[in-house]
């Protein structure tokens, strides 16, 4: 029987972290929910949740060193999935909070809704369309994620667009390159299809 893939979920004080965690193991994977880089760093693979303000979140990263490690693990090829805020935290910045500087590993700023009579925040069920194929988004294509944001990223190089939604206009729902995939909407509570895109991830990082 093969060993299950150990995946360190990020725990800095800013993520739906047990529903994350909970996810993982239903699809087979050895989960570790850990505040501490190292463990982090010791894992095979990395998940960053994230809910709340972007300044909020990138202060709880830095203070727990949890930034360093997720740019160390994202350099060192460890497959890496982001989650909500956890997507928007890996760009340079936020209108959400002007003068908070992001992690950086993706160019692009994450800007608010402008989305004329469509509420904000947007929330509730929306379907994915694939802009680029990705292992970790196979067979989903057209399937509906659950949102709850007002903000969404900008990636500031087109090919690490690789999924979009539509609300007053098309957003970047799924962003990433080479090891690393994130996305805006929750898996977590996005019943099948999120339990899908949560077993692709595994699947993908133990081809990794």
């Amino acid at each position: 029987m093969a060993e299950k893939l150990k995946v360190a979920v990020v725990d800095y004080d800013a993520g739906n972290t047990l529903s994350v965690t909970r996810a993982l193991k239903k699809v087979g994977a050895q989960v570790e929910l850990t505040p501490d880089p190292e463990r982090v760093l010791a894992a095979d693979a990395v998940v960053l949740p994230g809910v709340g303000a972007f300044g909020d979140c990138v202060n709880k990263l830095r203070e727990r060193g949890m930034d360093g490690a997720c740019r160390e693990a994202y350099v060192s090829g460890k497959p890496f999935l982001g989650v909500c805020v956890g997507l928007q935290v890996l760009f340079e910045g936020s209108e959400e909070s002007p003068g908070a500087e992001g992690l950086g590993i993706l160019s692009g700023r994450v800007v608010r809704f402008k989305t004329g009579v469509l509420k904000v925040p947007h929330m509730g069920w929306n379907r994915l369309g694939l802009v680029r194929e990705h292992p970790v988004l196979a067979g989903l294509d057209g399937e509906f994620f659950y949102y709850v944001h007002s903000y969404y990223p900008k990636p500031g190089e087109p090919g690490d667009l690789l999924g979009q939604t539509d609300y007053g206009g098309l957003f970047c729902a799924v962003a990433g390159r080479e090891n690393l995939v994130a996305v805006q909407f929750h898996p977590e509570k996005s019943s099948r299809a999120g339990l899908r895109l949560y077993k692709n991830f595994l699947e993908w990082a133990q081809k990794s």
